[in-house]
């Protein structure tokens, strides 16, 4: 593949996932969506891992890296049930 070719594919990876945060696609999903064959995105995915931009998820999808690699979790919402309107006074 040309280095002109190799850019373009890189650039279009890169914006698809620029676009869509916390995507997570495989390797066969990112060829599909991006309309390259296996050997060009394979480079390409590699090339990415490698400048950080992107990492390799445990179930083999490739994920953008944004400057935490284990993400935190969410807060958890405690849900309170509000104390009655009409409170009896201690007389």
């Amino acid at each position: 593949m040309t280095t002109f070719a190799n850019d373009a594919v890189t650039e279009r990876i890169r914006a698809e996932y620029l676009e869509m945060p916390g995507m997570s696609l495989t390797i066969e999903q990112v060829q599909r969506l991006c309309g390259v064959e296996r050997a060009a995105c394979a480079m390409v995915l590699d090339s990415l891992v490698a400048s950080g931009f992107l990492y390799m998820k445990a179930g083999g999808t490739y994920a953008r890296l944004t400057g935490e690699s284990n993400p935190r979790p969410r807060p958890a919402k405690a849900h309170l049930p509000v104390a009655s309107a009409t409170v009896r006074r201690a007389s």
